[in-house]
């Protein structure tokens, strides 16, 4: 027999006497001032539905404030299926919430709004990874979680930014892998394995990608003294390690880290060298969480462009708005969500899986 989606649960709207908002040019949810009544309001407003506010680290300050939880789309997902919440309000882009919803499908997943897509994510299809499987019959295909609950579906194990080598480690020698879809966390893992057999997808996040070698390189030489943090999807990732083994950039300098990484060793720099510089290449919404785990350190961007547009659409506005009229819901099919949660079980049993994109 077959199952279909899951209908909408049609939450009731909530009364609310700061419920007016506006789309402004951009096209995203504005009008509402994220001052201390708008947080008393989010606050009720949650209450009242006995949900949990999330938010990536790519979100903007005052999201991140308001959550219950911050972090990566993966322990934030893992951590809601742990509450007692009946909803999950999910402040990220669109295949964080599905996680959610695969890792938690008896509660109601919201996100603020349905728009919020991903590049990344974007990169690849369900149907295209199909096609790539028929050519390469019997490869074990690993997915990076930034993907979509249907890619998931297709995949045998995912993996984290933080335990992507161990996953493809963990995996037969001999045994071919189809690597999907972040390129640049491919070259990463190729690199750290000496593996030949790992096929590579030629996926990116845009945002990562255009963080380039040629701005790390100035970047550093501007500050001789200040640590490298670097997220392996951004396109200055194989610049790093090449600059590094060529002594342009010293060695001990250059961290490729998660974003669950970042925090621990930013934590580490305020001890070890307070008062010090760090150069952080991905997201510039992450820096928000770095300066509040060391506020002693100065965190600067080594592109402070790098800002996702998609993540930005969750605005104080959209946040409240979903509070108020239960919207906009995700929903996973059953039988992909069965699929895809158990790719996401073999790499949870393997370990190290909370650090995130």
């Amino acid at each position: 027999m077959a199952s279909h989606p899951a209908a909408p649960v049609s939450l009731p709207r909530l009364d609310s006497p700061l419920a007016a908002s506006v789309v402004d040019s951009d096209g995203r949810y504005d009008g509402i001032v994220p001052d201390e009544s708008w947080a008393a309001e989010v606050k009720r407003l949650a209450r009242e539905r006995n949900a949990v506010i999330l938010a990536h680290n790519y979100q903007l300050p005052e999201i991140q404030d308001i959550a219950d939880y911050t972090g990566d789309s993966l322990g934030l997902s893992r951590i809601a299926a742990e509450t007692d919440a009946d909803v999950i309000i999910f402040c990220g882009v669109h295949f964080m919430a599905e996680t959610a919803k695969i890792l938690s499908p008896e509660k109601t997943v919201l996100i603020p709004d349905e728009r919020a897509g991903c590049s990344l994510a974007d990169s690849i299809t369900a149907e295209e990874l199909k096609e790539w499987k028929s050519e390469h019959p019997g490869a074990v295909v690993v997915s990076y979680v930034n993907t979509t609950a249907d890619v998931k579906a297709e995949t045998d194990i995912c993996c984290t930014s933080s335990n992507a080598v161990d996953v493809v480690a963990s995996i037969p020698e001999d045994q071919e892998i189809l690597f999907n879809p972040d390129q640049f966390l491919g070259a990463h893992v190729r690199r750290k394995t000496g593996r030949a057999n790992v096929r590579v997808w030629a996926g990116e996040c845009h945002v990562h990608a255009n963080i380039n070698g040629d701005e790390l390189a100035r970047r550093a030489a501007e500050d001789e003294n200040a640590e490298l943090f670097i997220h392996p999807e951004c396109g200055c990732a194989n610049s790093a390690i090449y600059l590094a083994g060529e002594g342009t950039i010293e060695p001990e300098r250059v961290h490729m880290l998660s974003t669950g990484e970042m925090l621990t060793a930013a934590r580490k720099v305020e001890e070890s060298k307070p008062s010090s510089k760090v150069l952080v290449a991905t997201e510039v919404g992450m820096l928000h969480q770095l300066r509040k785990a060391a506020p002693d350190v100065a965190f600067e961007p080594v592109n402070d462009r790098a800002s996702c547009s998609y993540m930005k659409l969750i605005t104080p506005a959209a946040l409240l708005r979903c509070l108020i009229e239960g919207s906009d819901e995700v929903t996973v099919d059953p039988d992909v969500a069965a699929r895809a949660r158990a790719s996401v079980e073999r790499m949870i049993a393997i370990g190290n899986p909370g650090g995130g994109e």
